[in-house]
């Protein structure tokens, strides 16, 4: 699995604020940080105002300074073109996103085209928004792919985004989100690929329970044909879990057990059918959070408790 580290982000106040400082330091110290991603997503919001023109720098210090790929991560599309302009491997890169609507459908299926990289794209639209369902998020999903063959994108280049909701706000919803993955890698031959916003999930959730239902709907994501996740690289067991699920090593019961959970899914399986040890804590918690996920139980903010 693909993983793009999500620790330049502008939406916090202290990488805004370095960021607009053009603080080498401080940006380092997040480079550092996702050594153990794939890629650094460099979301800089509409780019606009001491923003402009940040991508290129950016994008230097990150290739300078580590081994990160580039994930491009703004609405401004100018913006973007000006970052892929001087990315040293552009063809590897991400364009993060674009959903069905104009022109940006357009902007970014020509910058696709032309440095022949990778396209996120979001399964929604300004009418529609996210459909509640996994086939209307498939039709859009469709939509726009004809506009990808218009402009000869490879399938292997592109990446739809199922759209992940709060399961605190939108329970159903993380199960038509794993549907949708699903039903992405059943329906294009050559297969295209599928990404997803990880942290989104738990968004709303109390702090102390948000790794837990990230790892676990990340493993159900997996299981589902998951190719790349945007996730908090310091976030370390997260990322333990998914390389181990990659490599189908297993440590120790709790591994096993999270093996069951993504074979779970792909076979279209329950919890009921999964062997674990009920007197071990945290194999428990880990069915009590698939259980929620899948909408078997009810979600509460103290739903490890009950």
């Amino acid at each position: 699995m693909i993983l793009i580290g999500e620790n330049i982000h502008i939406i916090s106040k202290s990488v805004r604020e370095a960021v607009e400082l053009r603080n080498e330091d401080f940006i380092k110290d997040l480079i550092r940080i996702q050594n153990n991603m794939d890629y650094a997503d460099l979301n800089v919001g509409p780019a606009r105002g001491k923003l402009e023109g940040i991508l290129p720098w950016l994008c230097k210090l990150v290739e300078e300074n580590s081994e990160l790929k580039i994930s491009f991560d703004t609405t401004n599309s100018s913006e973007m073109r000006s970052g892929l302009k001087v990315c040293k491997n552009a063809g590897n890169a991400f364009l993060n996103s674009t959903g069905k609507d104009e022109p940006r459908l357009g902007d970014m299926t020509d910058m696709a085209a032309e440095y022949a990289c990778n396209l996120i794209a979001l399964t929604m639209g300004k009418e529609t928004g996210i459909p509640k369902t996994a086939d209307g998020r498939l039709e859009i999903a469709f939509e726009i792919y004809e506009k990808c063959m218009e402009k000869g994108i490879e399938n292997s280049k592109i990446y739809f985004d199922p759209l992940i909701l709060p399961v605190s706000v939108e329970q159903s919803q993380a199960m038509e989100a794993i549907n949708t993955i699903k039903m992405i890698k059943e329906s294009f031959d050559p297969p295209v690929n599928t990404v997803i916003g990880l942290s989104n999930i738990s968004n709303g959730s109390p702090k102390e329970l948000r790794p837990l239902i990230n790892r676990v709907f990340a493993v159900l994501a997996y299981g589902a044909g998951l190719d790349a996740a945007i996730v908090d690289a310091k976030d370390t067991e997260l990322i333990r879990v998914l390389k181990m699920l990659s490599e189908n090593n297993p440590q120790n019961p709790v591994d096993e057990l999270y093996i069951k959970l993504s074979g779970m899914i792909r076979d279209f399986s329950e919890t009921d059918s999964i062997d674990y040890d009920k007197n071990n804590e945290e194999q428990s918690l880990i069915i009590k959070t698939a259980d929620i996920l899948t909408g078997k139980k009810i979600y509460s903010h103290s739903f490890t408790q009950i």
